[in-house]
């Protein structure tokens, strides 16, 4: 405060000396009194930077606390499966002789993917409850495909199918790869319809309703892909 008084000061006096020095009196009050105060206002303006928050604030990305037990199952089943999706398609992409058609599926849903895991993760902290990351390290070693056991993993690959997709090659991993990627995929859809039914928190019911949206519209596109190579 005090160095933005000593600027306006100095920028009145620095005015009335050139004003004093003048032939034409009105002109040169006119420019002073103009130039003392674009000085106060910049003077101002240093001061009030130094407080205001820089544009782009992430306050737009934060996660309200509001939520229900549906949300945090939600975020905390949709980790592992998200994790697993992600590796069957990193499989895929690690794969020579595959269809290019097939790698841009599997690039399109690490990409989508991906970053839902984060943001579920993030929700889970904000919410105080426990991430599945420890669930997810465990992969498809623990979970299997009866949805009755109890798990509510529904879609999720066994260790014996992964081990399938790891082994295939060319037309055959494209084939198994559409085959449990589709049937990942409805159990992604179940989980995120009891989601946008049962939960409360806007967002993770948003997150639900755009897996639903996605994965249906890549369910379509697998069963063309899988006509293609059976055709």
């Amino acid at each position: 405060m005090k160095r933005s008084t000593t600027l306006i000061t100095l920028a009145l006096a620095s005015a009335l000396a050139l004003a004093g020095c003048g032939t034409n009196g009105e002109e040169n009050t006119g420019a002073a009194s103009e130039a003392a105060t674009s000085a106060a206002a910049g003077a101002g303006s240093t001061e009030t930077t130094g407080t205001t928050a820089p544009s782009g604030s992430s306050s737009a990305q934060e996660i309200s606390e509001e939520h229900n037990d549906a949300d945090t199952m939600f975020a905390q089943m949709m980790i592992p499966h998200h994790q697993q999706a992600v590796q069957m398609s990193e499989m895929m992409l690690a794969k020579d002789n595959v269809d290019p058609q097939i790698q841009e599926l599997a690039n399109k849903i690490v990409a989508a993917q991906g970053p839902e895991i984060d943001r579920l993760e993030q929700m889970l902290q904000t919410w105080g409850g426990p991430t599945s990351a420890a669930a997810g390290d465990m992969g498809h070693e623990s979970m299997g495909h009866d949805s009755d056991s109890g798990s509510g993993m529904e879609g999720m690959m066994t260790e014996e199918d992964m081990d399938q997709l790891q082994a295939a090659e060319g037309d055959e991993a494209a084939e198994l790869f559409l085959t449990q990627m589709t049937e990942h995929h409805r159990g992604a859809i179940d989980m995120a319809k009891e989601e946008v039914t049962n939960g409360q928190n806007s967002q993770a019911i948003a997150m639900a309703q755009k897996v639903i949206d996605d994965q249906e519209a890549e369910i379509q596109e697998m069963d063309g892909l899988l006509q293609q190579l059976q055709g």
